[in-house]
């Protein structure tokens, strides 16, 4: 798993200066090569706001804030992606099956992202491959609810 504190080796190696900030409004912010990280959230929170800004760094173009466009919406959409699969990821949802975990509490523990973060990450996967997807020997449904399947 990815800790925050490799998030943060990672934004100083893009030469991106992270802070935790009192942000009244949002969790995260990067504008231009700063990125303000709320500072009364949890470190489990800090960590997937941050691989999601790190995201909007690889991902967007320009002020994505204005969510009434279309192009801003899927930027931020890309940018989240990206934060999905660096923190989850399919193979993640995988490992917690092999964990022995059995729900979303139990996963996004041992993933360590938020519950809130692993039910969005499960919405994004079911959005992209539909009601399920396969993966080396497993298949992982997505409806009705999360599962895997191990084929033997």
């Amino acid at each position: 798993m990815i800790t925050y504190e490799e998030l943060l080796m990672e934004s100083d190696r893009n030469h991106l200066v992270t802070k935790e900030k009192p942000l009244p409004i949002s969790k995260g912010r990067i504008k231009g090569n700063r990125i303000a990280i709320r500072q009364d959230l949890t470190e489990k929170e800090k960590k997937c706001v941050l691989a999601e800004e790190l995201g909007h760094h690889y991902t967007a173009a320009g002020e994505i804030l204005d969510q009434s466009s279309v192009s801003n919406r899927k930027q931020e959409l890309r940018g989240r992606a990206f934060a999905y699969n660096k923190l989850v990821g399919l193979t993640g949802i995988v490992g917690a099956y092999k964990h022995g975990c059995t729900s979303i509490t139990e996963s996004a523990e041992y993933l360590d992202v938020t519950e809130e973060f692993l039910r969005d990450a499960l919405s994004y996967y079911r959005g992209k491959y539909g009601h399920y997807t396969s993966m080396d020997n497993y298949v992982i449904f997505f409806e009705p609810s999360i599962s895997v399947l191990e084929l033997v």
